[in-house]
């Protein structure tokens, strides 16, 4: 056994497996642990990465839904404020209704009574004629001038 070369060939084979093995393993272990701690770094840098993306997400979430309630507080605030403007529009119509009816009422009034007027203007001349042809046909020129006189008499009591 000792002196067969073959044997001692095997030997060599195996002493020189050997020697090439141990540095051989180290680095395809160096490698392995490598590749696997650079593995690591990036699922860990992936982790990292999806938290912020969660955190960007649910923060604009919550700037989305506060955008949502200003936005239904500005349309509620702007119907207050349309109905506020209605119910003033209203008001100020009915007021302004108001007086012109007001208005055309006291025109109307004034109207009545410059008819009015004119119809007693109207009767006090026509009476005042009828008097006076009356008083041209029955009364004859002493008495008319007597009567002249008394109402002359009885113009300045009434005047002052």
């Amino acid at each position: 056994m000792f002196s067969d070369p073959t044997f001692w060939v095997a030997v060599a084979f195996v002493i020189t497996v050997a020697a090439i093995f141990k540095p051989i393993s180290k680095a395809i272990l160096k490698g392995l642990d490598d590749r696997s701690e650079r593995i690591r770094q990036q699922l860990d840098e992936a982790q990292k990465l999806r938290e912020e993306a969660q955190k960007s997400l649910a923060e604009y979430k919550r700037m989305q839904r506060d955008a949502v309630k200003e936005a239904e507080q500005i349309i509620a605030n702007a119907k207050t404020e349309a109905e506020h403007m209605r119910a003033e529009a209203e008001s100020k119509l009915a007021a302004q209704l108001k007086r012109r009816e007001q208005l055309a009422m006291e025109k109307i009034e004034q109207a009545e009574a410059n008819a009015l007027k004119e119809v007693r203007d109207s009767a006090v001349d026509l009476a005042v004629a009828a008097t006076g042809r009356l008083l041209q046909s029955h009364v004859d020129a002493a008495k008319s001038d007597a009567l002249v006189e008394q109402s002359i008499d009885e113009l300045a009591d009434k005047l002052h």
